[in-house]
Parts: structure tokens; sequence; C-alpha cells
């Protein structure tokens, strides 16, 4: 079963879920704030997606960490940034088992979800 990973209240991930519901798709959410990160899991993503794809510099959360934290970024200080500040991370990420998807819009989810019929 493929799992949507998100916070609930962001506006993007409230559109995925919809349009998961909207099609009759089975899922299961994990939030990130209730239900945590898993670190190996996260290292997975950052192998598969990139670092830099899934560091959300945009929101307030970035916004908000000093400028130390910002500075000399790499893989292991990102990763590390992450996993103590999960609303950094760009959402959502929808994983398929074998392959990961970052952020949502229909179009791409039907480009998508049309590949997976047919795979």
């Amino acid at each position: 079963m493929m799992t949507l990973y998100g916070i609930k209240n962001c506006d993007t991930v409230k559109k995925a879920l919809a349009w998961l519901n909207q099609q009759g798709m089975e899922y299961r959410f994990h939030d990130f704030r209730k239900d945590g990160l898993d670190e190996k899991m996260l290292r997975t993503w950052v192998k598969e997606l990139g670092w830099e794809a899934l560091l959300n510099r945009r929101g307030t959360t970035w916004r908000g960490l000093p400028e130390t934290a910002k500075e000399h970024l790499d893989e292991t200080r990102a990763i590390a940034l992450m996993i103590a500040h999960p609303a950094i991370i760009k959402r959502p990420v929808l994983d398929l088992g074998a392959s990961r998807h970052l952020g949502f819009s229909a179009e791409e989810y039907n480009v998508l979800f049309a590949k997976q019929s047919r795979g």
C-alpha cells in the first residue's frame, strides 16, 4: 500500500489527500509531526530524490532557523536539519514502494498513476 508523507495542515498535502480520495485510492497517511520521521527512510529519499529537492527553503520553518544552521549546507547537515525540523521537508512525499514522488499536482499524479496501472 502506498504511503503519503507530510503534515496534516499543509495545503499541498490536503490537495494530494483530496485527489487520492477522489480517485478511490488506498493509501496510508504519515504525519511527520505526529508520527515522527525515520532517519533511514529520510536517507533513502535523499539518495533517490536529492537533499536539495527535499529541503523546503520557502517555508516559515526555514526562515525561522538561525543563519548559522543554514550556512555551509551539505547532505549530512541537511539530513540533520530535516530530522530536527521535519517541517522543512518539501511535501508531500508519496511512497509507492518501488519509487518516491515529491510534491503534488493533479496533472503529475494523473500521469504517475496512469504509468502505475500500465506497469
